[in-house]
Formats: C-alpha cells, sequence, structure tokens
C-alpha cells in the first residue's frame, strides 16, 4: 500500500484523544504531547492497573468469602462476574475495527505483501518466540510457563489502536490488521493453543480438551466480534458515521479499560493468596514479557527499515507484532485452568507489562522518525 494511498475510513480509537497527530512531522515526541491527548483513564492505565491489583490483593487476603462470591455463577467453566468483564473488555474494542474497508485493501497488491509479513510475524514468529523465551526463563514453573505460552498465542486487537495512534501510525492499515487478527484468532488460536502446549511443551498430562479451548475463543472473542461488527453495521447505517465515530465510539471506547480494570480487580481478589505466597514467581513472569517486547518490536523495526515501508506503515507493523491478546488469553486461561490457577494468574500479569514497555516504545519511535527512509514503498 502507498504511502499516498488514503481512505476516508477514519480509526477513532474511542478515547478522548484530539482527532490531529500527536507527534510533530519533523520531531520527536515529547511528555505533554502524548500524555495531553489521552483521557484521563487512558494517560494514567499503568497506575489504574497498579493501583487496582494492590487493592484487590488486600481486599481478597483479608475478606474471606471472596473467591465463593464471584463464583456464584459460571458460563461455559468462566465465573459470571468474570465473564462480564471479559466482554466489556473485547467488545468496545472490536466495534472500532473497520470491517468495510478489508476487501478493498486485500485487493492491493502493495497491501497484500504488507499483510503477509503481518501475518508471518504474527502467527509464526511471534507464538513460537514466547514458547522458547517462556521455557527459558521459566523451565521449572510449567503452570506459569502455560499462561505465559497462551499470552504469546493471542495476537493484539485492543492496545494497538492507542499506540498507533499516539506514534502516528497508519489509521486504515491498522485497522485492517486488526480485523486480521481477530479472524485468524478465531480460526487459529485452539489449534496453536493445544500444539504448544501439548506436543511442543510435552504437557500430554494436561487437562486441556480441544472444545475447552474452542469454547473460549468462541464465548470470549467471537461473541463479542460478531456483536462488534453488527453493532458498526447497523450504527453506521441508522445514525451515519459521522455520529458513529464522533458520539458512539467516545461513549464505548472508555468501558474496554474500564472492563480491563474490573476484570483485574475480580481475578487478583481470588488469587490474593496465591500471589502473596508465589510473590518471586510472579516477578519471574515479567522475565520473558518483557524480553518478547524488545526482541519483536525492534526485529519487526528493522526488517521495516530494511524493506523501506514508510513510517507510518511501520509504525502499525511493529506494535501490531509486538501487543497481545491479554484479554484472550485470559478468557482461556480461565476457562481451560480454572479462575484462581497460576496460568491465568501468569495472563493476568501481561497487561501491567505490556502498558509501560509499548508506552516507552512510543517515545522511541518518534526520535527515529527522522532517519526513516523517504523511499515510495
Amino acid at each position: 500500500m502507498a504511502d499516498s494511498t488514503r481512505y476516508d475510513l477514519p480509526v477513532n480509537n474511542g478515547s478522548n484523544s484530539a482527532s490531529q497527530p500527536l507527534l510533530g512531522a519533523d520531531q520527536g515526541p515529547k511528555l505533554k504531547e502524548i500524555t495531553g491527548k489521552l483521557s484521563l483513564l487512558d494517560r494514567y492505565l499503568y497506575i489504574w492497573i497498579l493501583g487496582v491489583m494492590v487493592i484487590s490483593i488486600v481486599f481478597g487476603y483479608y475478606v474471606q468469602g471472596v473467591k465463593e462470591a464471584f463464583e456464584v455463577a459460571e458460563i461455559g467453566s468462566v465465573s459470571l462476574p468474570i465473564a462480564i468483564g471479559l466482554w466489556v473488555m473485547m467488545y468496545p474494542v472490536l466495534c472500532k475495527v473497520q470491517y468495510e474497508i478489508l476487501g478493498r485493501l486485500l485487493r492491493e497488491a502493495r497491501s497484500a505483501k504488507m499483510i503477509g509479513t503481518s501475518i508471518v510475524l504474527n502467527w509464526v514468529v511471534g507464538p513460537a518466540l514466547m514458547t522458547g523465551l517462556a521455557w527459558a526463563t521459566l523451565p521449572d514453573l510449567a503452570d506459569f510457563r502455560n499462561g505465559v505460552i497462551l499470552v504469546g498465542i493471542a495476537r493484539c486487537i485492543a492496545m494497538v489502536l492507542i499506540w498507533n495512534d499516539l506514534a502516528k501510525g497508519d489509521s486504515e492499515y491498522c485497522a485492517i490488521l486488526v480485523a486480521i487478527n481477530s479472524i485468524l484468532q478465531i480460526i487459529l488460536y485452539t489449534p496453536f493453543a493445544l500444539f504448544y502446549l501439548k506436543v511442543v511443551s510435552g504437557g500430554s498430562g494436561l487437562n486441556v480438551s480441544t472444545w475447552t479451548v474452542a469454547k473460549s475463543v468462541l464465548l470470549f472473542l467471537g461473541i463479542p466480534l460478531a456483536g462488534g461488527a453488527l453493532t458498526r453495521l447497523f450504527g453506521i447505517l441508522a445514525f451515519g458515521r459521522t455520529w458513529y465515530q464522533t458520539k458512539f465510539l467516545p461513549f464505548i471506547g472508555p468501558w474496554a479499560l474500564i472492563g480491563l480494570l474490573y476484570t483485574i480487580f475480580v481475578m487478583f481478589s481470588i488469587q490474593a493468596e496465591q500471589i502473596v505466597d508465589n510473590i518471586v514467581n510472579v516477578v519471574r513472569v515479567a522475565v520473558p514479557l518483557v524480553l518478547y517486547f524488545v526482541i519483536v518490536f525492534f526485529a519487526s523495526l528493522a526488517l521495516c527499515y530494511w524493506m523501506k515501508v514508510p513510517y507510518s506503515l511501520s509504525i502499525s507493523q511493529c506494535f501490531t507484532a509486538t501487543g497481545n491478546n491479554f484479554e484472550l488469553a485470559i478468557a482461556v486461561a480461565v476457562g481451560s485452568f480454572g479462575i484462581d490457577s497460576k496460568e491465568a494468574l501468569a495472563a493476568t500479569i501481561g497487561p501491567l507489562i505490556e502498558v509501560p514497555v509499548l508506552l516507552l516504545f512510543v517515545y522511541v519511535v518518534g526520535f527515529l522518525k527522522k532517519k526513516w527512509p523517504a523511499e515510495p514503498y
């Protein structure tokens, strides 16, 4: 896709961000330029996550009967409170995806090359690298290792929209990658999870069936994906694109982060005693995640630079390949291993690590923008 090719279907990230570019054309990012364009919830997301984690651990550790209260009802082996949180996380994000431009971009030969590169990075390199790092850093912690592997298989469809917007990536290209990853996750997540957990990791004794994983994917990705696509279709038809982009998405967007914070509160409250008892192992889970983010991001950046891909497309490519759909990983871990499992705990650590690391990458790529090759792609 040529750098000059544009479409009249802009992505709105659903936050209170202004629509103008966040980074100047000839300068790197400044702190005020990035944080000033975010809503209060987006701007201090890392603080909110950390605060909710601390509060929920204290709450769950000292208040009796928390686990029983949150597991009063189940949907697909997942407690109802967790299921509600997961749906609230996923649905707003999938309402933003521009499904209507998928066919148009796929018909362009130049787009096909970039999309093919993205698929390789997301579905070949990503899961294999995360599995290798999990084994290298957590060889003695099989449960936590399985949770990290589940995170590596789940490709990003949520926060990447925010990082792409902050770093001045191509909104249409980012939207199409999000749509493709959403569809591929419905098809590939189950066989990939079973392959990496049972075949590659040799977990022959794991009590994880194909239907258990597939059910979690369908319930917590399939349903919100269908809901988001239908909402977008009928919302635009009934009220117009302007209303949908400027009224509906800004209203519903913050609920994804609210759902994340709520889900973290429920899960960490239930797992409070286990977290306290395994605090060293919880810290160790951060190691493969940080290594993964750094390796994938800068390897993708170097590849795009070598291919002389325009800056805006390169940014979308890098952040999409680096981020993970921790919402889906949490859902599958809970559905397959239980809400109080170490696998679920490992998956929940994902957003706490991803948010500050990828925000740091936003600053980094801004300073590299001046040196980016200007040749047409």
